[in-house]
């Protein structure tokens, strides 16, 4: 027919005292809320509403002692909270609406069966039979499931509820998003760890933590602070002569080699290096830090002029060398400068067998040096040691401007 107002239909059934099932559906039914109140007979216990243009406000507009109530094809977004106190209902069919989310039992205690399929549901609450612990079935199916974290508690409701969703598992299907449309809800699966904050959060914690100490380690074993600290040293060396010194940027030679070695092998330089290379024929110009370090300059400024001023770097290598902290900044300078340059400039003297087990971790670029470069090896007979001041002098053997 062509009802319009649901108060009006309310009161026309007022004094039909043994009216129990009403049907009104496929009218034009509306009610705004307004004050009008309604007044239904009060034998009625069955009444359907569906296919009409009502809105959540109808359940302001309902019989107290109905049982059995249709609102199915509706407008009905949301049913409202503290409106609707129907104790006797028992049967709820709330499909093909707009109901974004399962209706609470607040006003329903007695509610048994609830239909609310075709609505546009696409989280449903997980709390739904905590809230009505009376209902024996919900029909939920053909709604557009969004398939997330917040889905795996419905999910995990269907198994605890003991088959109390009507239609499972093939009217519950995936619609969102596009990558899992048509999956069923019973082969959707998210871990724990994604769908956990907590848990994802403590364990990305525990991971950097650990990434951070792997790091750490790597950095004090290979010494990398060490490292990053020499080179930003001669980048600031470097930098401070090309402001200081614009006339001088071009590096002159002005010494045949710059000798490296532990104070502990000290005599053995003075007593046998220095005077064997700069006495005599084809004297050699030595620079020596005791002798040639400029005051008013930091170490490490004077280590990078010598070897920047030296055609040759030598380092007398001995288990003394690898303990010597500024031997070891030596050596990282000539290194620098050997691959900077491209250049030939070390040479490499062995006045000690240096046991490998003795030679720190850092020490890696002096491993590779006696493993890749042929280093001189000072004799202890002394029948051999003009052969190696020969071969050390040829080593270096240059013309200085």
């Amino acid at each position: 027919n062509k009802f319009e107002s649901l108060p009006k239909v309310s009161f026309m059934t007022s004094r039909m005292k043994s009216l129990k099932y009403l049907d009104m559906s496929n009218n034009l039914l509306r009610y705004d809320g307004a004050d009008v109140q309604c007044q239904w007979a009060e034998s009625l216990t069955e009444l359907d509403l569906s296919s009409n243009q009502l809105a959540d406000a109808v359940f302001e507009c309902l019989p107290v002692n109905i049982k059995k109530l249709d609102l199915q094809n509706n407008q009905i977004s949301s049913v409202p909270k503290g409106m609707a106190d129907l104790k006797s209902l028992e049967e709820l069919n709330l499909a093909s609406n707009r109901l974004a989310d399962l209706p609470g039992c607040s006003g329903f205690t007695s509610l048994r069966f609830l239909n609310i399929e075709k609505n546009s549901i696409l989280t449903p609450s997980a709390d739904f039979f905590q809230s009505c612990p009376r209902v024996r079935e919900l029909q939920a199916g053909h709604n557009p499931f969004k398939c997330s974290c917040e889905l795996q508690d419905f999910i995990r409701l269907e198994r605890q509820s003991g088959g109390k969703l009507f239609g499972w598992p093939e009217a519950y299907v995936c619609e969102y998003p596009e990558g899992l449309r048509g999956t069923e809800l019973k082969d959707f699966h998210l871990s724990e760890l994604a769908c956990n904050t907590t848990l994802l959060l403590v364990t990305a914690l525990l991971l950097t933590l650990v990434l951070v100490a792997i790091v750490a380690f790597l950095c004090i074993y290979l010494d990398v602070p060490w490292y990053v600290r020499m080179t930003w040293q001669w980048t600031q060396t470097k930098r401070r002569a090309w402001h200081n010194q614009p006339e001088e940027r071009e590096a002159v030679l002005q010494f045949h080699a710059f000798i490296s070695y532990s104070e502990r092998d000290s005599l053995w330089v003075k007593n046998e290096l220095i005077p064997n290379l700069e006495k005599g024929e084809g004297c050699v110009q030595l620079c020596q830090h005791e002798r040639n370090f400029i005051p008013g300059k930091t170490i490490v400024e004077n280590i990078i002029n010598c070897i920047e001023k030296s055609y040759k770097s030598i380092f007398v290598l001995s288990p003394n060398f690898v303990q010597s902290e500024w031997c070891h900044y030596e050596l990282y300078f000539a290194h620098h400068k050997l691959f900077s340059e491209n250049s030939n400039s070390l040479i490499l003297i062995l006045l000690e067998p240096i046991p490998s087990y003795i030679i720190p971790a850092r020490y890696h670029k002096l491993k590779a040096l006696m493993a890749k470069r042929t280093y001189l090896e000072w004799p202890k007979e002394r029948s051999k040691r003009a052969l190696f001041w020969a071969n050390l002098r040829a080593a270096i053997s240059i013309n200085l401007p």
